[in-house]
């Protein structure tokens, strides 16, 4: 038996932009990025560029910044996780 899923997945709709930055550190630069998909419980990001990123940073999407832990990566799409 497949279990519900707890949180909907929701596209970003046209009123927040699905730019977003990638905040890695205090003194280095922002990585750009685009939101594939936001959920309550996380998200999906595609990078602009390649980027070596570290397992936990900060997602900053729609004038909201967010605690996320790096949870897979696919090229260059990462899923993370508030």
């Amino acid at each position: 038996m497949t279990q519900p899923r707890r949180f909907a997945r929701v596209r970003p709709s046209g009123l927040v932009s699905s730019q977003a930055s990638l905040i890695v550190g205090p003194k280095l630069p922002v990585v750009p990025c685009s939101v594939v998909d936001y959920s309550a419980g996380g998200a999906c990001v595609e990078l602009n560029a390649d980027a070596t990123l570290p397992p936990r940073f900060e997602l900053l999407h729609g004038g909201t910044k967010k605690k996320c832990r790096m949870v897979w990566k696919r090229g260059r799409r990462i899923g993370v996780s508030f």
